[in-house]
């Protein structure tokens, strides 16, 4: 145990393809939504709650603010997009589900503290932690320079980027270098890294003289597979455990192409928070007592395990 300080296609109607394919964009980003196969209709989630038996370390209390302990809560905003990281699986009842919302419902209880829980657009949230609106957000943020410079992150997973395309699409089999993707058009989602990446280094195209790709961002959930299917746009590039997962639901058509680059993921706080240490010790609990390896393999996310949680640690390049 650690020490606890420090052919034909068919084409889908729209409304089917958004309850398909909610973003896979968020920080990294929020992830590809379920991919029912029945119109209209969410993933439902595992079943199986792997976090119920845990209680209150007290050694790990301790290293909060008192006033935290006292209030015995914590506010945490998630973006919400789609499995494995946070989505809805049943709309009526408001509930999420998701390797987010189960990692942070952990930490948690191990610290003695209720989460109190708001939906909010991902790239709202980093504004509102430094606002003070917020003391922590999820949503896939994946840990990058730029973003060390305000705000503070506690790592639990390794996720990234990647790409996928139509499944009757056989002009991309892996995407190594980002010249590959030259002359097509690509979507992604607004304010994540996806769109940094592709903004930040188009010369590719000019330096190996070709056309230039083209980059399409959007917002809305449903849009992406809407117009990756119907054929605006020919790459969708998001995080890697969603696209892998929109992969394996059939009615979504779509093709994964790989791992392109691996980033840390953590919860996000403001710059020097005080709950930093607490959730990292947490985060270390869980992995040292098995809490952690159950809770990734719930969500067949076993490939992105960390062995040990940090703090804002560089961008891995």
């Amino acid at each position: 145990m650690r020490t606890l300080i420090p052919g034909r296609r068919r084409r889908l109607p729209a409304a089917v393809l958004a309850a398909l394919f909610l973003p896979v964009l968020a920080g990294c980003g929020t992830d590809t939504s379920s991919g029912p196969e029945t119109a209209g209709a969410a993933s439902p989630a595992p079943s199986d709650d792997v976090t119920a038996s845990l209680t209150k370390n007290a050694e790990l209390a301790k290293l909060l603010p008192e006033n935290v302990r006292a209030q015995g809560t914590f506010r945490i905003a998630s973006a919400v997009g789609a499995p494995p990281s946070a989505y809805f699986p049943d709309a009526s009842s408001h509930r999420l589900a998701g390797l987010d919302i189960d990692i942070a419902d952990a930490v948690g209880r191990l610290l003695g503290l209720r989460p109190e829980r708001q939906d909010a657009s991902f790239e709202a949230i980093l504004p509102a932690l430094s606002s003070g609106k917020y003391d922590v957000g999820t949503g896939n943020f994946g840990v990058t320079d730029e973003r060390r410079k305000t705000i503070d992150f506690v790592t639990y997973i390794n996720d990234g980027q990647g790409f996928a395309v139509r499944k009757d699409d056989n002009s991309l089999n892996k995407v190594t270098s980002l010249d590959q993707l030259c002359g097509k058009t690509i979507g992604t989602g607004a304010g994540t890294t996806f769109e940094a990446t592709l903004n930040s280094r188009k010369s590719v195209c000019a330096d190996a003289g070709k056309k230039p790709y083209t980059v399409r961002v959007f917002s809305e959930n449903g849009a992406v597979l809407t117009s990756l299917q119907q054929g605006r746009i020919d790459v969708v590039m998001s995080t890697i455990n969603g696209l892998r997962y929109q992969a394996s639901q059939p009615a979504a058509g779509v093709r994964f192409l790989g791992e392109f680059h691996r980033l840390d993921v953590g919860f996000a706080f403001d710059k020097g928070s005080p709950l930093l240490k607490a959730f990292q010790s947490a985060v270390n609990e869980l992995i040292d007592d098995g809490t952690y390896a159950r809770i990734l393999k719930k969500w067949g996310t076993e490939d992105s395990a960390i062995e040990e949680s940090r703090i804002s640690p560089p961008e891995t390049t």
